[in-house]
C-alpha cells in the first residue's frame, strides 16, 4: 500500500510540476494580450476538458507532459485574419523571450520554494559525527568492500582479536586515537597482514587485542562500524533555508550536467549489474522516479526520512524541467529563445546597415533539426523507460 501512495505521489507531484510550467507560458501570453486557445496536462485522448472565455482547459490520458496552444507560436501555422495581431511571432521580442522563459523560471522558482520548505518545515540531515566506539564487528571479510560476504570468507580481523560492540578504540599501532578521523588514518597507514596493538576501553578497563588487518580492495580492512553522535534533523531559519535551497538548486544542476554528459557511455550498462556505478548510468526515466517515490513511501524510515526526500524528488523534477527546456534545441524553449535572439541580432545587423528588418526566421528550414531532437528524446526516453523496468535503480 506504501509503494502504491508513492507512485500515486509522484504521479501527482509530476503532474503539478507540468501544469506548473505551462501555466507560466499561459499567465504571461494572456498578461501580454496573446490569444491561447487550449491549456492541456498529458497528451493523447482528451479525459476531461472544459472551456473559459477563449481558452479549454483540460487532461489528456497520457500524463507525461502538457501544452499550451499559442496561436501563432510559429510561423507554420495559419492564422485567421481577425487573430493576427495577438499572434505570438508578431509580438515583440522582449514579450516573446517572457512567455518563452516563463514556465522555466516557474519550475526553478517552484523548486526554491519546496527545497526552502523541506529546510524550514522537515529539516537538514545532520549525519552525525563518528566515534571511536563500535557500533558493530563485521562478521566476515567481504570480497569488495560494502558487498555480503561468500560462504568461505574468512572472519573478520576484529572479530577474530575480539573486538565487541561498545569497546572504545583509544590507541591503534602504539599511536593514540581520539577520534574517527585519526582512528581510519592509523588503519590506513598500516600494511595487510600487519599484526597490530589496538587498546580498546571496555567497561572501564583498558584490554590490549592484537589484529592482523586484511586487505579489501588493495586496502587494510579492519571490519568494524564506528558509532555515530548528533544525528537527527536540525531545522533552518527563512535565511539559511533560502541558502540551502539555492545551492542544492546549483549542486543538483551541475549533478544533472555530469549525469548526462556520462549518460551515452553508460549506455552498454544500463541493463547491467554495474548500472549504478556511474553516474550515467544513475539516468532514469519517469517510470524510475515512480519507482524511486513508491520505494521512499514503502520503507521503514521516519515521517522526517521520507517527507524530506519525497520533497527533494518533487523539487528535482522541476530543477530537470527547467535546465532541460534551457537547452538551445527546437522544440524545447531554448530552442525558441535562441530563435528570438537570432532574429533580434538580424535585424540589429540590417538596421546598421541602412536595410529593413527580414522579419521573422524562416522555420522551415530549422525542421529536419527539430526532429532529430525530438527524434533523439523520443528514444532516449524509451530506453531508459525499458532500463528502469527491467533493471531497477532503487533508493540509497
Amino acid at each position: 500500500m506504501g509503494y502504491l501512495l508513492g507512485v500515486v505521489a509522484f504521479v501527482a507531484g509530476l503532474v503539478l510540476s507540468v501544469m506548473l510550467h505551462e501555466a507560466g507560458h499561459l499567465l504571461t501570453a494572456k498578461r501580454f494580450g496573446m490569444k491561447a486557445t487550449q491549456f492541456f496536462v498529458g497528451f493523447g485522448p482528451t479525459l476531461w476538458s472544459t472551456r473559459r472565455g477563449e481558452t479549454e482547459y483540460g487532461v489528456k490520458a497520457v500524463l507525461l507532459g502538457g501544452f499550451v496552444r499559442i496561436i501563432g507560436y510559429t510561423t507554420l501555422e495559419k492564422v485567421d485574419e481577425a487573430d493576427r495581431p495577438r499572434a505570438f511571432y508578431r509580438q515583440p521580442a522582449g514579450r516573446r523571450a517572457v512567455v518563452i522563459g516563463s514556465g522555466v523560471v516557474i519550475n526553478f522558482v517552484f523548486a526554491f520554494l519546496l527545497l526552502t520548505v523541506l529546510a524550514m518545515a522537515v529539516g537538514v540531515r545532520d549525519p552525525g559525527t563518528a566515534t571511536t566506539t563500535v557500533q558493530e564487528v563485521s562478521a566476515c571479510v567481504p570480497e569488495v568492500l560494502g558487498e555480503e560476504c561468500g560462504e568461505d570468507a574468512r572472519p573478520s580481523p576484529a572479530r577474530r582479536a575480539g573486538m565487541r560492540t561498545g569497546d572504545r578504540v583509544v590507541a591503534f599501532a602504539g599511536a593514540p586515537v581520539a577520534d574517527w578521523a585519526a582512528l581510519r588514518d592509523r588503519i590506513r597507514a598500516a600494511r595487510p597482514g600487519q599484526a597490530v596493538p589496538v587498546v580498546v576501553d571496555r567497561d572501564g578497563r583498558r584490554l590490549t587485542l592484537r589484529v592482523t588487518l586484511a586487505e579489501v580492495g588493495g586496502e587494510p580492512f579492519l571490519g568494524m562500524t564506528a558509532q555515530v553522535v548528533g544525528a537527527g534533523y536540525d531545522r533552518l531559519g527563512p535565511l539559511e533555508a533560502a541558502g540551502f535551497a539555492a545551492q542544492g538548486i546549483g549542486r543538483t544542476v551541475v549533478e544533472m550536467v555530469r549525469a548526462l554528459a556520462a549518460l551515452p557511455a553508460a549506455v552498454p550498462e544500463l541493463f547491467s549489474a554495474e548500472r549504478a556505478q556511474t553516474p550515467g548510468g544513475q539516468v532514469g526515466s519517469v517510470v524510475g522516479a515512480g519507482q524511486v517515490s513508491g520505494e521512499i513511501f514503502s520503507a521503514e524510515a521516519s515521517w522526517r526520512d521520507k517527507a524530506g526526500t519525497y520533497l527533494a524528488l518533487v523539487a528535482s523534477i522541476n530543477i530537470f524541467l527547467g535546465a532541460l527546456n534551457v537547452l538551445p534545441l527546437l522544440p524545447l524553449d531554448g530552442g525558441h529563445l535562441a530563435v528570438v535572439g537570432y532574429e533580434r541580432l538580424r535585424a540589429r545587423a540590417a538596421r546598421a546597415r541602412g536595410r529593413p528588418d527580414p522579419g521573422p526566421v524562416d522555420i522551415t528550414r530549422l525542421l529536419p533539426i527539430t526532429y532529430l531532437v525530438v527524434l533523439l528524446l523520443v528514444g532516449l526516453s524509451v530506453l531508459l523507460i525499458l532500463a528502469d523496468l527491467i533493471n531497477p535503480l532503487s533508493v540509497p
